[in-house]
Parts: structure tokens; sequence; C-alpha cells
């Protein structure tokens, strides 16, 4: 029985007796693979290419040097451009297409750079659905913009515990 995939223009992604926006997520399994499964079986069927993913990506770094709040943070850490937007646009290309070239995790990377705070995920997250929007139809840009988000939740749940301060305070800043 084939999955019936609904992708709204809000990023929102139905299928598999599931749903998860920026408010809401259920899920008929612990692990969320049914979620995810449903994600890349949207973007797969909207044909999304390697070269659309690298001009994603190189528009996305493009918007993120000149922004005045994440362009200070990544030019802390980034000193070769062409090498960092290869590997992202390697771990884009994992996460949509499969395929295995990418070797890395974020999470650790994001912890360790040491000027990364929960808060900022927001900004990154907006400027790239911005980014999607400029480079992409409207369905294949809902359904990245539906992983990215699921991603960067991810990466600020995992940033959280070394950003608080006495008393489970969160550090925003």
């Amino acid at each position: 029985m084939s999955v019936q995939m609904q992708v709204a223009h809000s990023g929102i992604v139905r299928g598999a007796g599931e749903k998860a926006d920026d408010f809401h997520r259920t899920r008929s399994k612990p692990d969320g693979s049914a979620i995810i499964g449903a994600i890349r079986k949207t973007l797969a069927d909207a044909c999304v290419t390697p070269e659309e993913i690298d001009r994603v990506v190189a528009d996305f770094y493009a918007a993120v040097r000149v922004h005045s709040g994440l362009g200070p943070v990544f030019a802390a850490h980034v000193t070769d451009w062409p090498a960092h937007e290869a590997k992202i646009a390697g771990f884009w290309r994992n996460a949509i297409l499969y395929d295995r070239s990418y070797d890395g995790n974020p999470l650790q990377v994001h912890r360790e750079a040491g000027n990364v705070r929960p808060g900022m995920f927001d900004t990154w997250l907006a400027l790239f659905d911005s980014v999607l929007a400029r480079n992409l139809p409207p369905g294949p840009a809902a359904a990245w913009s539906a992983l990215a988000h699921r991603i960067g939740r991810s990466l600020r749940y995992g940033l959280t515990e070394e950003t608080e301060g006495p008393g489970g305070v969160p550090k925003l800043f």
C-alpha cells in the first residue's frame, strides 16, 4: 500500500499517520523513522537533484556571510567556505538522496563551536526557508524545510544541556 504524501507550503508533512511542525509532533514509532521516511519519500518524489542541493547550499552560505547575526558566528569557525559548502552539501545529499559521502557529527561540531546558542536556530531556519523558497518549487521547498526544521529541533535540544545555567535557566545569548 502506497502512502499518500501531502506537503503544505508551511513545511508541514503528513504521511504514515504522522504530523510534524514547529509546535506538534506525533510519532507512530519511538525513533521517528516513519516521519523521517515520509519526508525523504516526499523529497525523492519531488526529484531534488544534487545540483539543486549545491545551489541551495551556496545561496544559503552567501546569505549567511552577510547576515548580521549569523555571519560572525560562522566566520569564527569557517576559513575555507568552498570546503565547508561541499561538506554541508554532502550532508544534505546524504539526508535527501541517501548518498553516503558525508562523514561527520553535526551535534558535536555545534557543541564544540562554543558560540552556538539554541535561540540561533530560529534565525538559521528562517534564512534557510527563504533560500529554499527562492531556489525550489513549493513542494520540494516545503519538504526540505520540514526535514531542516526536524534536524534544527534536534540540534537545538542537543545544545540545551550545554547552555543551561544554574537552576536550569537557559543561556540564550
